[in-house]
């Protein structure tokens, strides 16, 4: 069974590699962890403020990833939402699990508006985004305080609204 929990630092090395094993051997993107110096700072780059950051394990093995990163004004990012080929789909829900988890957090925090950045390459991502409320946006409607990837190439917006229930969201 798939658990999620916040980040620590004991999940480091297993989390860099399977966002580096997606980003570069599945999609051949062109980046690399010199790239997003965030992977090896996640504790003072995303737990902070409204702010966090999750695994999905299975037993001790990271199989998921995803951030919320807050941005100020009560708006946040999504940030680092990587998922096992494995573990993907409606099947595990591994994904909805990661999503549902940052909704709810979201929504506690009293955040009112998420963006995300995410590249051409992820098509599965983009309808994943699309079925959860997500709306397709223009680089120039961003936030100015929206950190900017350089891979990132298409744009969303999620509008938070009451809490997120999900009782198969088990957090430790």
């Amino acid at each position: 069974m798939v658990v999620i929990q916040p980040y620590s630092y004991k999940f480091q090395d297993q989390l860099v590699a399977l966002i580096l094993h997606i980003q570069q051997q599945e999609f051949a993107i062109p980046i690399t962890l010199e790239d997003q110096p965030d992977l090896l700072n996640i504790s003072q780059f995303y737990q902070h403020g409204k702010g966090n950051f999750w695994v999905a394990l299975d037993g001790d093995q990271v199989v998921g990833t995803i951030a919320l990163l807050d941005i100020g004004g009560h708006q946040a990012a999504l940030r680092k939402m990587f998922v096992h080929q494995h573990y993907r789909g409606k099947q595990i829900g591994c994904g909805q699990r990661l999503l549902n988890q940052l909704l709810q957090e979201a929504s506690l925090q009293k955040i009112t508006t998420i963006y995300l950045g995410t590249t051409e390459f992820f098509k599965a991502a983009h309808r994943f985004y699309e079925k959860n409320g997500f709306v397709e946006i223009e680089p120039c409607q961003l936030p100015a305080h929206f950190p900017l990837v350089e891979v990132d190439t298409k744009f969303y917006q999620y509008q938070v609204t009451a809490p997120v229930a999900d009782a198969s969201v088990a957090v430790v």
